[in-house]
């Protein structure tokens, strides 16, 4: 091994096996596979091109921490007031970031009192800029609020992140399933949902569910 290459982390371990699913098969062939996590800290300045600036522009009170990392930046931001600092990237004059690229969610079981995320990503056409937005709350609220109201096309993004991720998005104007039926039970994409599944089939071949597949743990 390289000299130059970092020191992997042995604590925490994020999951073993290649999604961290319990009580299901695991067909992945990564059963042994550990990943482990470095802890969560903020980037130190000068974060470098255009991001202090960037930076500089929003009130301190509105983040929680600075990330800058493989030439991108995220800004983990307050979630009581995320509205607020989504507005302030769109309209001041110095920042500007008129597109927004959507909404997705993330979840982190490991993360006692953040497990859930709201990722957006915006884009500056003006300034040729792009940041990242992401706000947490805690598996046990799952609330955040709902910013349709400062880019309208997040509409439909809450929609589906609530569907398979089961955040629920406060002032949204109707949070309801968009893609699993009305009377799914669970949110799909969480990492703690079940691998299990359907039979399907496909060319006159039967291919069982995941759960129930030879698994290669």
């Amino acid at each position: 091994m390289s000299d130059n290459l970092p020191e992997v982390p042995q604590e925490p371990v994020a999951r073993t096996g290649m999604f961290g699913v319990a009580g299901s098969g695991d067909t992945s062939g990564y059963g042994g596979l550990v990943v482990r996590r470095a802890p969560q800290l903020a980037t130190p300045r000068p974060y470098g091109g255009y991001f202090d600036e960037l930076v500089d522009a929003l009130p301190e009170e509105l983040l929680e921490r600075v990330v800058v990392d493989r030439g991108e930046l995220t800004l983990h931001v307050v979630k009581d007031r995320l509205v607020e600092t989504m507005q302030r990237l769109r309209d001041d004059p110095a920042l500007r970031f008129e597109l927004s690229l959507g909404v997705s969610g993330v979840h982190y079981p490991e993360e006692a009192g953040a497990e859930l995320r709201a990722v957006y990503h915006l884009v500056s056409i003006t300034l040729n800029r792009r940041v990242r937005v992401e706000a947490a709350t805690a598996d046990t609220d799952r609330h955040i609020p709902s910013t349709v109201s400062v880019y309208p096309t997040h509409d439909w993004h809450e929609r589906e992140t609530y569907d398979f991720f089961g955040i629920v998005f406060d002032g949204h104007p109707a949070l309801t399933r968009i893609e699993m039926p009305d009377d799914w039970e669970g949110h799909p994409q969480r990492k703690d949902y079940p691998l299990g599944g359907i039979p399907v089939e496909y060319r006159g071949a039967e291919i069982p569910a995941p759960d129930q597949r030879r698994s290669y743990a």
